[in-house]
């Protein structure tokens, strides 16, 4: 089975991704956080640092584009060969209003007709592997037979389906109907993506899909950074290790430390992570309170050392938004 990270904006940068590796691992692919080239063709400070070769030495990492247009789609693309990359991922999946309303990442799917004509240009001009990451529609769960035809025209690297439609967000149940239709149907390889959040979940998902060969983990992956690992070892599951995890947090709060100007952002960003992995510990919350309503680092970081001494980690750890 292969395991991918999903790129989660805000969270699975660079430093996050290099940090894992280093104390989790068990990853066969990591996607960025979206870079979204215009038609100025320059990637910003913050883009150029996720896509520096030596920022992701000893991972293989896909870089992913959000572009309505085909020439700032192929512009970037090339950019990323002459830097030794040999695969980039197509977004066509984020849900976000502002995204959508430039007709960008799922907002691009309610026009297949011009979504194709982007598609071929795309294909003509570059010679790399090119993977998509989807969602099934725009409105509607049926609008997604239309999509796959199209998908079907060009020699994707693999098309990873997110299925839910561009409306639902990340609410209700993926539609596992049309994903099965997918599987069937593709001419491309498929990944699957949505609503992995433990082991048991993923156990369960390969009961109905034992030909699926790879999946992209998200949001259960960020609440536990041991999903990865429990899916791939054999034997009893186990939680994540109580120390480890607290090494993968304090290099990690150091990493942002080094990086971000002012406590401010700092706290913005561990706060941010907690959301997913406070999930981890039981009984944490009325500690994780304290960790959200910290204005200063140095109440932070009594907080966060309360609650690695004093709870224990979840063994039915999964995220629970």
């Amino acid at each position: 089975m292969r395991l991918y990270m999903a790129p989660m904006e805000g969270i699975t940068g660079w430093g996050y991704r290099r940090i894992y590796e280093k104390y989790f691992g068990h990853i066969d692919k990591y996607f960025t956080p979206f870079l979204s080239p215009g038609q100025d063709r320059v990637f910003t400070h913050r883009e150029l640092q996720e896509i520096l070769p030596e920022h992701n030495e000893g991972m293989e990492v896909v870089p992913q584009l959000l572009a309505n247009r085909s020439g700032d789609f192929i512009w970037a693309a090339g950019e990323l060969k002459q830097m030794g990359y040999r695969e980039v991922n197509f977004n066509l999946g984020c849900p976000s209003g502002t995204v959508v309303a430039k007709r960008k990442g799922s907002g691009m799917l309610a026009d297949p007709e011009a979504l194709d004509e982007c598609l071929y240009q795309i294909f003509e001009a570059l010679d790399m592997k090119i993977s998509i990451k989807t969602r099934i529609g725009k409105t509607e769960p049926e609008e997604f037979y239309e999509l796959l035809s199209i998908y079907n025209r060009y020699p994707l690297s693999e098309l990873i389906i997110h299925p839910r439609v561009q409306k639902e967000f990340y609410k209700g149940l993926p539609h596992m109907d049309i994903f099965r239709e997918a599987e069937k149907e593709s001419r491309n390889p498929v990944c699957y993506n949505g609503n992995l959040f433990t082991a048991a979940d993923f156990e369960q998902f390969h009961l109905e899909f034992p030909n699926q060969d790879r999946v992209m983990l998200g949001r259960g992956l960020i609440s536990n950074p041991a999903l990865a690992a429990q899916i791939q070892e054999a034997g009893p599951r186990k939680p994540a290790d109580e120390e480890i995890l607290k090494q993968f947090h304090d290099e990690l709060l150091a990493y942002y430390m080094e990086i971000m100007p002012g406590e401010r952002n700092v706290l913005f960003k561990m706060k941010e992570l907690w959301t997913y992995l406070l999930a981890s510990f039981e009984d944490g919350e009325k500690l994780g309170k304290k960790i959200k309503k910290a204005q200063h680092l140095a109440e932070y970081r009594a907080a966060a050392e309360a609650l690695f001494a004093e709870k224990r980690i979840r063994t039915d750890t999964g995220f629970r938004g």
